[in-house]
């Protein structure tokens, strides 16, 4: 039996699974998808926001700007990409001044430093690019950018190397409470066999089907409405277009259409926002494609969209409260939840973890870890290196010569050190979030069949047994000629 069962291993999950992993504590978190990182947090802004937005008083605004105060250490001991670039909610001609305002007062009530407003001569000087119809906006220099793929692979490595058990490809299927445990039914994907795991605590971090989880134990229902967002991302040519995040004032749907950098040099355009029926509904829409362009308009002129080399959708965890559902629940003591968690969730996701394992010590008594391993290394990207250091590599480890990704110029080792590091890669997509080979302007075009290659070689896994990203994505289907 386990002490604490996480279901869930995006980044809220991998957060927590980090910091319980101080503990004394047998841990393990069961994830439906092949990878950590299989959901909303692989398909988001990839934004950490300052938090002005949220209402003060809220959990959201709270783990906000906590979450946001602790990036630094964690980008530093994790090995995160990690930037402050600064964010902008900028306000046009037509709309009303007093909604910046509000968020000023917002935002300095949740305790979000150094926000002022600025005119547009002084904005014009930033960012040469704006909408002339853009007047003023609310500057906040701790607004950030991050890659949400390494961070939530950056917590569950973390979590891994000191002792917590990842069970991938693994649903759950039913949630049973007996006097002092819980029996979680599940069934293995990928080989249909069925499994029951016990644990004396159960978090429920398991995004927008968070509402399916509470509601196989609890009397008090959740609603969990998933809310798609769809984007562009446009070439790295396009990537210093504007140098801090920009925001549209933001409305009931959320924060609007951003226009932003990336960590790794591209430009982000997005998310539209659209309530849908299902869970999986991760296709992308003409209409929302095509609202986008108008939409940011409005922010930054010229947005050259000419310049797309993907688009892609995601789904977010709202709940009607609008706050995160933190805690236990009321009627199912041991049974904790982190539901409901939508924009800033990234950022709260460092917060959320530390409050969560709280919680979880005081009802277990745990005792703190001598051993605790607190720091990461990511893979080493050779571009990062002078031509000294690449060249000693390269002499020391071949490997590291050899550019599998023309793109984004991802060699050989790097795609290595992505399958056999903890928690390795086992598919193209596994390998894309690791090492970026796939991600750049071909879109994987001519990696894809070479990745495959070390990947069968690697692994114990044919071409057959190679997806895209996990169970029903095969690459290979079959043979047009006889295989010799």
């Amino acid at each position: 039996m386990y002490d604490v069962a996480i279901i869930g291993a995006g980044v809220i999950g991998s957060a927590i699974a980090r910091e319980l992993s101080k503990y004394q504590a047998s841990i393990c978190v069961i994830e439906r998808e092949e990878d950590v990182c299989n959901g909303t947090s692989k398909a988001n802004s990839a934004i950490i926001h300052a938090g002005f937005d949220a209402k003060p008083g809220t959990l959201k605004a709270k783990l906000n700007v906590h979450g946001n105060e602790m990036m630094d250490k964690l980008s530093e001991d994790l090995d995160i990409p990690f930037k402050r670039n600064g964010s902008l909610v900028v306000c046009t001609k037509d709309q009303d001044r007093d909604g910046l305002m509000k968020l000023l007062e917002k935002g300095i009530a949740n305790g979000v430093p150094d926000l002022k407003i600025l005119e547009r001569d002084e904005l014009m000087q930033m960012e040469p690019n704006l909408s002339d119809d853009v007047e003023c906006a609310l500057y906040a220099p701790t607004g950030g950018i991050v890659c949400p793929f390494n961070m939530t692979i950056a917590f569950a490595e973390n979590a891994c190397d000191n002792g917590v058990s990842f069970f991938l490809n693994t649903e759950v299927l039913n949630i049973k409470k007996d006097d002092d445990h819980f029996c979680l039914e599940t069934l293995h994907t990928d080989t249909k066999e069925s499994e029951v795991f016990e644990a004396k605590i159960v978090i429920n971090a398991a995004g927008v089907h968070s509402d399916e989880m509470n509601n196989m134990v609890s009397e008090h229902k959740l609603h969990i409405t998933a809310r798609r967002g769809e984007y562009f991302l446009l070439d790295k040519d396009a990537g210093s277009y504007v140098s801090c995040t920009v925001f549209q004032l933001p409305s009931k749907m959320g924060k609007g259409v951003l226009v932003s950098p990336t960590i790794h040099g591209n430009l982000l355009v997005g998310p539209t926002a659209e309530d849908v029926d299902s869970k999986d509904a991760l296709n992308t829409t003409l209409d929302g494609l095509d609202s986008l362009g108008r939409t940011a308009a409005l922010s930054v002129k010229n947005v050259p969209l000419r310049q797309v080399i993907t688009s892609f959708a995601g789904l977010r965890a709202h709940e009607a409260s609008d706050d995160f559902i933190i805690g236990e629940a009321e009627d199912v003591s041991g049974f904790i939840n982190a539901a409901g968690i939508e924009s800033p969730g990234l950022t709260s996701a460092p917060a959320i973890g530390e409050m969560v394992a709280g919680q979880v010590k005081e009802m277990l008594a745990l005792m703190e870890k001598e051993n605790f391993i607190s720091t990461r290394k990511g893979v080493l990207h050779a571009d990062t290196l002078s031509l000294e250091e690449r060249n000693q590599l390269i002499k020391e480890h071949p490997e590291y010569g050899n550019i599998i990704c023309r793109c984004e110029m991802i060699s050989e080792g790097e795609i290595l050190d992505a399958i056999h590091r903890p928690l390795g890669a086992r598919s193209l997509d596994g390998v894309k979030r690791r090492t970026r080979a796939g991600m750049g302007r071909c879109q994987a075009g001519f990696c894809s069949p070479r990745t495959m290659e070390i990947l069968q070689r690697e692994l114990p896994m044919t071409m057959f047994d190679i997806t895209k990203n996990g169970v029903g994505s095969n690459i290979v289907i079959g043979t047009n000629k006889e295989m010799r």
